[in-house]
């Protein structure tokens, strides 16, 4: 071989080699998998953002949502290839939905100034609006989803950036059986068009599902070995002749059954939260670390399966747990500050097959990985 096409063959090789390894420059859907996590920061003790990415790689989590699109978090993400979901506030959603200009700089601001090399795959437009009671707010979602739309829309970014919105079970008038779900009339007036819209960009019904809050509000009608993915006689609906052995899959299922109701029965449905709290008041005596810890890890190996719930036997789960961290500045209940996977200096809140954070550790492979590359490229150059 000549000099020259040696030459060649080198720049070929470090091209293909240092493109390969950059994951930003795959760009895929805004789900990858089915396991994700909610990273919330309601906190004053939690890790940095920078120490955050090394817990999500080693714990090989590729699917996160924040609420918010703080910067930081943004830039610490960048060239990791996590995929990530950012929020828009329930606070901005009116100025948004009349202010297409507004909308627009958002969006430039806080996405496309990050792309590619953040993976932002998705925009959260508000959190469990529909069902809450504040009837102005309901009125501007559409509209601030739609301006935001428009304005991926003008900077090209609309087939990378997915358009959602997360709602509650207050949005379902009845949820048992599942064949019995229905949304709520004084939500269908906001839903209906929502879901239209919806529709047709191809977003999701997105639910945050928590058998932890039904066992909790009634834990002398529910099993709790039913809630917690146990065994169990588990319950049948007579309508669909469907039996449900597990809490989760039997409210995703009403979701279905109320977007059918709706016309949308070929919607998706996908978790944006669940969970389990670690440690309650005393009127949450399910909020218990063992508990925690069985809910989360049958919902993990649940979601390791990849199979649908027995509505939509096809349709393979997707699910972010609810969440990252205990949140110690969060309010209401004290179990809402227990949700956390991992404890504030990182270590494992229980086990479910998760190891604490180990920074020097995740340093020393990065550095090593570089290294190795630096090796082989000069013993490559060696060699020519």
């Amino acid at each position: 071989m000549t000099s020259c096409a040696l030459k060649l063959f080198f720049f070929i090789f470090i091209f293909i080699f240092f493109s390969s390894s950059n994951p930003s420059s795959i760009v895929e859907g805004a789900f990858v998998g089915t396991y994700g996590i909610n990273y919330g920061r309601i906190a004053d003790n939690i890790p940095s953002p920078e120490k955050v990415v090394l817990l999500l790689k080693q714990a090989k989590i590729r699917n996160v949502r924040i609420y918010d699109a703080d910067h930081t978090v943004l830039e610490a993400f960048s060239g990791t290839g996590l995929d990530l979901v950012v929020g828009l506030p329930n606070g901005f959603l009116k100025e948004m939905s009349s202010n297409a200009d507004h909308a627009l700089s958002w969006v430039k601001d806080n996405v496309q100034s990050f792309l590619p090399n953040t993976r932002i795959r998705g925009i959260a437009i508000g959190n469990e609006v529909l069902g809450g009671g504040d009837s102005e707010l309901s009125a501007a979602l559409l509209g601030a989803a739609k301006n935001v739309y428009s304005a991926l829309k003008k900077l090209n970014l609309d087939q990378t950036v997915q358009i959602t919105t997360a709602h509650s079970q207050a949005v379902f008038a009845d949820s048992y059986p599942p064949s019995s779900c229905v949304f709520k009339e004084n939500v269908v007036q906001f839903m209906k068009p929502l879901l239209e819209f919806f529709h047709q960009i191809g977003s999701p019904f997105c639910l945050n599902a928590y058998p932890f809050l039904a066992y909790t509000y009634n834990p002398t009608e529910i099993d709790i070995n039913y809630a917690l993915f146990k065994p169990t006689q588990g319950i049948y609906d007579p309508k669909t002749n469907l039996r449900y052995d597990n809490m989760l899959d039997a409210q995703i299922d009403a979701a279905y059954m109320a977007l059918q109701d709706a016309g949308f029965q070929k919607m998706e449905v996908i978790i944006t939260e669940t969970g389990w709290a670690s440690k309650g008041d005393t009127d949450e005596p399910a909020a218990t670390a063992d508990n925690a810890r069985t809910y989360n890890y049958n919902l993990r190996k649940r979601l390791a399966k990849k199979k649908g719930t027995p509505l939509r036997p096809k349709t393979v789960l997707k699910a972010y747990i609810f969440a990252l961290f205990n949140e110690n500045s969060k309010p209401g209940k004290s179990s809402e500050k227990y949700f956390g996977l991992f404890k504030p200096d990182g270590t494992i809140s229980y086990d479910i097959g998760f190891n604490s954070l180990k920074s020097d550790a995740a340093n020393s492979h990065f550095s090593s990985s570089k290294a190795a590359r630096l090796i082989c490229v000069s013993v490559f150059l060696l060699m020519i």
